[in-house]
């Protein structure tokens, strides 16, 4: 397996990324790609790949908020034909190492469903599986009807990432207005 990042948009990595973005969030509340872009334009996203032979088997948006340590995992999604070997996995840890090259994040944050259902649960384990912590504060938006919980992942003991899930949708909420608004 072969990992990518990038940080500029690219048309053509895009397109092979978003066949497992599709597959994954298509008509489940997905970013449109217009809004994508927007993110790459102002600089606070990044899209990861693994790749199996020249093929997108899984993928990752992820982002930053303003002069912040923390990376947002925003989606993260494997092809269906490859999930259950390890390569949603491989791919947060891919990321985890390629946040501390530079030390550009110390920490890594993802918004997981709240919801007790036995989808969600299982979300939450592969999360907890990649050594992430659920917080138990439950947050709820204003435009999705699905409450959410915040994960965290301290990459180095240094870091000063907040533990409260209150605080971290802080970061998160900042992410997500940025993302949203134009240019």
């Amino acid at each position: 397996m072969e990992f990518k990042t990038i940080e500029e948009w690219d048309e053509k990595l895009w397109k092979q990324a978003k066949v497992v973005y599709d597959q994954a969030f298509a008509g489940k509340g997905a970013k449109p790609e217009k809004v994508i872009r927007n993110m790459f334009q102002k600089g606070i996203c990044q899209l990861h790949i693994a790749f199996i032979k020249d093929e997108a088997a899984a993928m990752a948006l992820t982002g930053n908020g303003e002069g912040s340590c923390v990376l947002l995992i925003d989606y993260l999604a494997v092809l269906e034909t490859c999930q259950q070997k390890g390569m949603g996995r491989d791919l947060v840890e891919y990321i985890a190492a390629w946040s501390l090259d530079g030390n550009k994040y110390d920490s890594m944050l993802i918004e997981v469903e709240a919801e007790d259902t036995p989808e969600n649960n299982a979300r939450i384990h592969f999360w907890e599986k990649c050594g992430f912590t659920i917080t138990e504060y439950v947050h709820q938006y204003i435009w999705v009807p699905e409450p959410y919980r915040a994960m965290f992942r301290k990459l180095v003991t240094a870091s000063e990432l907040p533990e409260s899930g209150e605080e971290l949708f802080k970061y998160i909420n900042q992410f997500h207005n940025q993302s949203f608004k134009g240019k």
